[in-house]
């Protein structure tokens, strides 16, 4: 009966293949429902495709490459004609006289089909194959069949024959999630397309009959058995000679399979976080996001970032950042080697004084692509770090104050709230210089409410804390005592705005770019003034102090200034170095991720010791 079938189908089909394309308005006519699909494959003509996307470092060098599949399309004026042969001879000899399909090919496809009561036979052209990969299934079903010639003689009407081989040859899965012949070429030899010999073209040539059947990696003997089989073919159409063949066959194929780069996800992991940022402030989104006068709202403009950077990304970018490799390749080894504690944890940042770019990222030991990043997304209370900001800068910026001036150290209480130094001791009379030095809290709070509490943040509004907000507002902010907290790359870049009293954000990326070349997004530079001369100077040299004198002492004094502030929460919960020298501004955060105490590493001086660390040169 699935003979009788099939045969009386094959009666019926074939004066319809012969008058199709007269006919093809009236066939749509009769099939709505087919006729939409074939309009929305005219739309799809372009279909997005996930292009990789590469991360370099400040010398141009790729460290980096975010891919599922791999793509590297080519124009046809760039795939050699020895491969466009190769390829028109095994899959479509025809191809450039028909009009998408083959009429012969496929009446002796459904004649053997039907003989042998299955689908097996193909009779497919280069279009028709383009058409099956872009828009339809593999599935072998006649219904299948019928709405691939439509489809092929559609794109043959819109595409030029070059458009469609072009195509296809950019769009043909070579196994391994692989796609295209110049894919292929950097994937199995790591080189590009135009540096293979002719043997090695014919060798990947031999993958896409069957993926899995001639997966080189797997079955490199069944592969190199077709790559003959297709140069004997060329050699017999007289493309090329029976010697220039045989010359072929002989060369010995190795294999030189692509490493996907993936060195410092830590730093790779954050430039991905910042691009969305970037294309959000670029596009408007970001100030759609501040604007939204609901949770919800603001939820549908990240959502349309979220889609957005997407689309940038699946078109195929290079991200080209500040990375200094070698200094990002001695922090990872230089700090996870210092935490050895089980458990313990750090998360920090280096900014270069004189770009303001993020030169390195340390996102935690053990650190793996994807997991929780300290540097940028561990929230944590900055202890005394968060005093030059909050409490000195703007002490200093609200009178005729200096180092000098004297303050009161002595116990205080505001109504409920009496803050107490470190180990319970009580001062009286100092001045700013060693209340700084040794980090007296009772100072601070004092100096604190003499500013004023929204005048003391109001110093910071040019300052992006993200998880500081109104409820923060309060006395205890003065030592660090936040609902939440700040991020290592936070409180790194709020210290930049002591190198010359300007705060302009640190960025990682330099600018992204498309597969031409082409500038698609940079970040406007914009530095605004934050503090005077006067006080810059000042809280350098108390910076300074600290190091040489105070709670910083064992930080090495490197070139001509070195400079750091120290911040421990209650119980030893959280240490704190945040500081700069004449190259860099750091800050380091070192605790548990679940909260506990750390006090016998704070006595070890672990803080100051990876502090040192990331002020190497």
């Amino acid at each position: 009966m699935k003979q009788f079938t099939g045969f009386l189908f094959i009666i019926v089909l074939i004066p319809l293949l012969l008058g199709i394309q007269q006919a093809i308005a009236k066939e749509w006519d009769k099939s709505h429902h087919l006729k939409d699909k074939v309009n929305e494959s005219i739309e799809l003509t372009e279909p997005t495709l996930k292009m990789p996307i590469s991360i370099t470092d400040r010398n141009g060098l790729v460290f980096a490459e975010e891919y599922v599949e791999w793509r590297y399309p080519l124009a046809l004026n760039q795939i050699p004609d020895f491969l466009v042969d190769l390829f028109l001879e095994s899959e479509d000899k025809g191809f450039f006289e028909h009009r998408g399909y083959d009429v012969a090919a496929i009446v002796r496809a459904f004649a053997v089909n039907t003989a042998n009561d299955d689908l097996q036979q193909g009779g497919s052209t280069i279009t028709q194959q383009l058409i099956r990969i872009r828009f339809l299934t593999t599935e072998k079903t006649y219904e299948r069949k019928f709405k691939e010639l439509l489809y092929a003689a559609e794109l043959e009407k819109q595409s030029t024959k070059d458009e469609i081989l072009e195509m296809y040859l950019n769009e043909m899965f070579f196994g391994n999630q692989v796609y295209g012949i110049g894919a292929a070429a950097t994937y199995y030899f790591n080189r590009p397309l135009d540096e293979l010999s002719q043997a090695e073209m014919a060798f990947i040539a031999a993958i896409p009959n069957n993926p899995s059947r001639y997966n080189p990696i797997v079955y490199f003997d069944r592969t190199k058995k077709r790559q003959e089989l297709l140069l004997s073919q060329l050699a017999k159409s007289g493309a090329i000679t029976e010697k220039e063949a045989e010359l072929c066959k002989s060369e010995t194929i190795t294999l030189d399979l692509k490493e996907k780069p993936n060195r410092f996800s830590m730093y790779s992991s954050y430039v991905l976080n910042e691009l969305e940022e970037l294309v959000g402030r670029s596009e408007g989104f970001w100030e759609s996001i501040e604007l939204a006068e609901s949770l919800e709202e603001k939820q549908v403009q990240m959502n349309a970032l979220k889609k957005r950077t997407a689309e940038v990304v699946a078109k195929g970018v290079r991200i080209e950042t500040a990375l200094d490799s070698q200094k990002q390749k001695h922090n990872e080894i230089s700090l996870s080697s210092l935490l050895t504690t089980k458990g313990i944890q750090a998360g920090a940042v280096v900014i270069d004084n004189e770009t303001r770019e993020i030169v390195s990222i340390y996102g935690g030991k053990g650190y793996q692509k994807a997991d929780f990043n300290r540097a940028f997304q561990a929230v944590r209370q900055p202890g005394s770090a968060i005093k030059p900001l909050l409490v000195y800068a703007p002490f200093l910026e609200s009178g005729p104050y200096n180092e000098h001036t004297q303050i009161d150290s002595s116990n205080l209480c505001i109504a409920s709230y009496c803050p107490k130094n470190i180990g319970g001791f009580r001062y009286g009379m100092t001045t700013v210089k060693e209340a700084f030095r040794y980090s007296h809290n009772t100072a601070a709070v004092r100096v604190f409410s003499t500013v004023g509490i929204e005048n003391a943040f109001a110093y910071l509004k040019p300052i992006e804390f993200n998880h500081v907000n109104e409820a923060d507002h309060t006395y205890p902010a003065a030592l660090g005592g936040f609902q939440r907290g700040v991020t290592p790359l936070e409180l790194a870049s709020a210290y930049t705005s002591f190198i010359d009293g300007t705060y302009e954000k640190p960025h990682a990326i330099r600018r992204v770019v498309d597969r031409d070349g082409n500038t698609l997004y940079t970040w406007e530079n914009k530095a605004e003034k934050v503090w005077s001369p006067s006080t810059v100077s000042t809280i350098r040299n108390l910076l300074e102090d600290v190091v040489l004198n105070g709670t910083g002492q064992g930080i090495t004094y490197r070139s001509n200034y070195t400079g750091a502030k120290t911040g421990t929460t209650d119980h030893y919960k959280d240490l704190w170095v945040a500081g700069m020298n004449d190259h860099y501004t750091t800050a380091v955060w070192i605790g548990y991720d679940k909260p506990a105490s750390i006090q016998r590493l704070s006595n070890q001086k672990i803080h100051l010791k990876a502090f040192n660390e990331l002020m190497r040169e």
